[in-house]
């Protein structure tokens, strides 16, 4: 059987899908600061397309160290992967995650120029270092000794990176400020995040114990995991409420609660699952419904 051409193959390691899960960090922090007098579009479009860079960094990364690690084998019920399939060796992918690194820290240096110019250097060495940190932390995430996937330390990459830092970050880019309300809208995204994380890696439990690769899932068990999951979707959702409560200006503000009773359903679904392969399915909707809740949280502000 043929290859797919040669760009196909590399959308297919780029997995567009996580790419809206990114970016709803970003989403809900420039949602937050959209009032704000001096709100930059260009500065937002250049912090997305950064976010985005540095998840196909890390999805190429994911997919080379797990991959090269044995991981990836015919036992994984999720989608395959191109050096699993050995669509790329691993040294081209290798070449692709190093050109990719350089594009993401090109990009996040324009960002930073464009929040603070010449002139901020504290800020803008602050947010070079988080640049670097980024890039560092994707490519450690499997890739590498001592990867930190491989010891339960991703759950807590996911709720710093595509949380705090996401939703922080961005607002603080437009605004260079934060307050309390930022800061609850962070971690709504930051534990949704993370929920997408637990649920892939109770789809995973199996595998990854086979051959040692320690997620929070493999460590706590299926049914403490689940347990775990319900834990951090009420936990998003509480923090999502707390947030609204302290910016609310009017009726229309509550707009992103429409997100609640999905979550609500999906839980319910999560809860009841047997088979690990049935953890798939749940993973877009609830991705969908972060990024739901980032785009729903910009209209409200945005419109209203």
């Amino acid at each position: 059987m043929n290859n797919p051409p040669l760009f196909r193959i590399w959308v297919s390691a780029a997995r567009l899908r996580t790419l809206p899960l990114s970016v709803a960090g970003i989403v809900a922090g420039n949602a937050l600061a959209v009032q704000y007098q001096h709100f930059s579009w260009g500065l937002y479009g250049s912090t997305l397309l950064t976010a985005i860079a540095f998840q196909i960094l890390s999805n190429f990364a994911n997919d080379y160290g797990d991959g090269i690690k044995g991981t990836d084998n015919e036992n994984r019920v999720g989608p395959k992967r191109v050096l699993q399939q050995q669509l790329l060796s691993k040294n081209v992918l290798f070449r692709g995650i190093i050109l990719t690194a350089i594009i993401s820290m090109g990009l996040a240096i324009l960002t930073i120029y464009l929040a603070f110019g010449v002139g901020e250097t504290t800020n803008s060495l602050l947010f070079l270092g988080l640049a670097l940190g980024a890039i560092i932390g994707a490519y450690k995430y499997t890739a590498g000794k001592g990867a930190y996937g491989y010891h339960a330390m991703g759950d807590a990459f996911v709720f710093l990176f595509f949380g705090l830092l996401a939703v922080c970050g961005a607002y603080f880019l437009q605004t260079k400020t934060v307050n309390p309300s930022v800061c609850c809208m962070a971690f709504a995204i930051g534990f949704l995040s993370v929920g997408v994380l637990n649920l892939n890696n109770m789809r995973d439990i199996e595998n990854d114990t086979a051959v040692g690769k320690k997620t929070v899932a493999a460590v706590l068990g299926l049914n403490t995991a689940k347990k775990y999951h319900a834990l951090l979707v009420l936990g998003g959702i509480a923090s999502l409420c707390i947030g609204l409560i302290i910016t609310v200006q009017n009726y229309w503000c509550y707009i992103p609660l429409f997100v609640v009773f999905p979550l609500a359903v999906q839980l319910k679904k999560t809860l009841r699952v047997k088979k690990h392969a049935d953890f798939d399915a749940l993973l877009k909707p609830l991705a969908v419904s972060t990024f739901m809740l980032s785009l729903l949280l910009f209209a409200s502000k945005f419109w209203f």
